[in-house]
């Protein structure tokens, strides 16, 4: 219901509106205490980039994480990456590896090592976890964040804001609006993961692979699938409804489409009666559904920004003290 609201400056977004002037003000008084100095901000022996949003709900980050990462080994750089781990049982930080139960690290941080390899710790406190990494890893060169943007106490170097289609909604705060901050604000970089940008900014392409994955890393084609009646697919992320409208732009046409909460566990989650069917999720929810279901393939997605973007975040690098890739 809520997120509906944000769209629109209709009567519930107007009953909240009050309650999002608290905000306004508890925003800036934690804003003014980092530029005065009465908290401190602290940094890290190398540059850090942050990858986040000023919208509540996904917008894509993770993609784009994984993106930049990428692009950074490619020049030679070893990147690391921190995350809150948003979703996991677990307080503590630590470590993700990669027959780390995703329970304990969150899906999203299991999925960022898994594909790029960087090593990636998670931690509520982003300094905390940016220490750890470097202790961990004296070889990292550089560190991403997964989201943190809000995360003031972590001093950064770059930050790149995501949008997606819904861009900034109505444009009132939380709670009368999907804002955690004032829009426009400063930033290095604004990327748009969606079709259709709100407002300029650097664009990206998204599409789903011609393929998904097996647990044992066997692909099977999706023109394969196409040809199945009975396939069921499952997604337990921001927006579910993007992942089966993709999955059909790609000729595969489930037969019943399951739209979980984001960062599902799955502990609870049970085969639907019948069958026999193929089961089809998302990459995010791969790891803990195969923990139910080892016979789920999943289909990973292809997120590929535009040149330029690579280039502006290249440039922003070049300029920062102690960036050794410049």
């Amino acid at each position: 219901m809520l997120q509906r609201a944000w769209l629109h400056r209709g009567l519930l977004a107007c009953l909240l509106w009050p309650l999002s002037l608290v905000y306004r003000a508890v925003y800036a008084l934690r804003r003014l205490a980092y530029r005065r100095g009465w908290k401190a901000e602290n940094g890290v022996d190398v540059p850090v980039v942050v990858v986040g949003n000023v919208v509540a709900g996904g917008a894509g980050k993770t993609p784009v994480v994984m993106a930049v990462v990428r692009h950074l080994q490619a020049r030679g750089l070893v990147v690391g990456v921190v995350s809150r781990g948003h979703g996991r049982r677990t307080q503590d930080g630590r470590e993700v590896h990669a027959d780390s139960d995703p329970r304990d690290v969150g899906d999203e941080p299991l999925l960022v090592h898994r594909t790029t390899g960087a090593p990636v710790v998670v931690d509520r406190d982003r300094v905390a976890a940016a220490r750890r990494l470097l202790a961990a890893h004296p070889e990292v060169r550089l560190i991403v964040s997964d989201d943190g943007l809000q995360h003031l106490a972590l001093r950064r170097d770059v930050e790149i804001c995501v949008f997606d289609d819904r861009g900034t909604g109505n444009r009132w705060l939380l709670p009368a609006g999907p804002l955690r901050e004032p829009w426009p604000r400063a930033c290095d970089l604004v990327l748009h993961t969606g079709e259709h940008p709100a407002f300029g900014g650097f664009t990206a392409r998204r599409a789903l692979a011609d393929h998904a994955v097996a647990q044992d890393g066997r692909r099977v084609p999706l023109a394969e699938l196409a040809g199945r009646p009975n396939v069921i697919a499952l997604a337990g992320i921001a927006h579910p409804q993007r992942f089966f409208d993709m999955l059909r732009a790609r000729g595969v046409a489930p037969a019943q489409c399951i739209a979980l909460p984001d960062h599902y566990d799955f502990d609870s989650w049970s085969r639907p009666p019948g069958g026999p069917f193929s089961l089809i999720c998302t990459e995010k929810d791969a790891a803990k559904l195969w923990q139910v279901a080892p016979d789920a393939l999943a289909v990973p997605l292809s997120f590929t920004p535009e040149t330029a973007f690579f280039e502006a975040l290249d440039a922003r690098l070049s300029s920062v003290d102690g960036h050794q890739a410049a």
